[in-house]
C-alpha cells in the first residue's frame, strides 16, 4: 500500500514538472515589392520577403531549447501578406513558410487572415483553463499604437489589418500565465502599446522605444537589432 502511494506521488511530481503551456509567436507580412520600389533606397525595409519569417524561426529554435519540457510552440502567420508578395516574387512563398514546421516538427503553424482570427486563437486556440500562454512574441511592422500585419501590402504606406491597443480589451488576460514573457520585435511598441498591454492582460510587453532594425541580420545570427538612438524597454 505504501509502495503504491509512493509511486503515485512520484508520478504526480513528474507530471507537474512538465509544462502544459503554449508559447505563441506571431509573424506579420512584408510590404509588396512595387510599393517598396516607390521609396528611396535608404528608406526601403522589405527588400527581402522573409524578414519576419527567418527571425521568428530562429527565435522558435531558441525557445524550443530553453523552454520547460511540454511547452507547445505555435506560430501564427498573416497569410495574405505572403500571398500578395508571392505574386511579385514569383515564388511559392506560402509553401516556403509551410516548409518551416516540416523541418522543425515542434512548431505548429496556424495561418490567420484577420485580427478577429488572431484574438480568437489567443483566447481559445487551446483550453486556457489548462493551457496558459507562457510567452508571446511579435515579428513585423508596428507603430506606437499597433501591430500592423500588412503594412504596404494592400495599401501603400498604410495597413488594413492590425492589432491596435484599443483592441486589447478583447483579449482575455486570464489566457496568460502570470509570469508570461511577452516581447514585440517591431518599432515603437514601448512608446504606448506596451503600457496598454500590461493594463489589459496583466503581463508586461517588452518593446522598443524607437525603431528596430531588420537589416544585415545574417551578420548577427538573425537577431533583430535596434536603430541608432533606440532602446529596449522592459517595463
Amino acid at each position: 500500500m505504501r509502495l503504491r502511494l509512493l509511486l503515485a506521488l512520484l508520478a504526480a511530481s513528474i507530471t507537474s514538472a512538465v509544462a502544459d503551456t503554449e508559447y505563441i509567436v506571431v509573424s506579420g507580412g512584408p510590404a509588396v515589392r512595387q510599393f517598396e520600389d516607390l521609396r528611396k533606397p535608404t528608406e526601403q525595409h522589405d527588400r527581402w520577403w522573409g524578414n519576419f519569417i527567418r527571425t521568428a524561426r530562429v527565435r522558435m529554435q531558441e525557445i524550443h531549447k530553453t523552454a520547460p519540457a511540454g511547452t507547445r510552440i505555435t506560430w501564427l502567420v498573416y497569410r495574405d501578406g505572403y500571398v500578395r508578395r508571392a505574386a511579385s516574387e514569383r515564388q511559392p512563398l506560402t509553401q516556403n513558410v509551410e516548409s518551416v514546421p516540416k523541418a522543425y516538427p515542434f512548431i505548429k503553424l496556424v495561418w490567420f487572415r484577420s485580427t478577429d482570427e488572431l484574438i480568437r486563437y489567443i483566447n481559445g486556440g487551446m483550453s486556457r483553463w489548462s493551457t496558459k500562454i507562457s510567452g508571446f512574441e511579435y515579428f513585423g511592422h508596428s507603430n506606437k499604437y499597433s501591430f500592423m500585419f500588412d503594412y504596404s501590402s494592400d495599401v501603400y504606406a498604410n495597413s488594413v489589418c492590425w492589432l491596435h491597443q484599443a483592441d486589447l480589451g478583447r483579449i482575455n488576460g486570464s489566457a496568460f500565465a502570470k509570469n508570461a514573457f511577452c516581447k514585440s520585435w517591431g518599432c515603437h511598441t514601448a512608446e504606448s502599446m506596451s503600457r496598454e498591454w500590461k493594463r489589459r492582460t496583466g503581463v508586461w510587453l517588452i518593446g522598443a522605444h524607437g525603431k528596430t532594425d531588420y537589416s544585415h541580420m545574417h551578420e548577427r545570427n538573425w537577431q533583430v537589432g535596434l536603430s541608432s538612438g533606440s532602446r529596449w524597454v522592459n517595463r
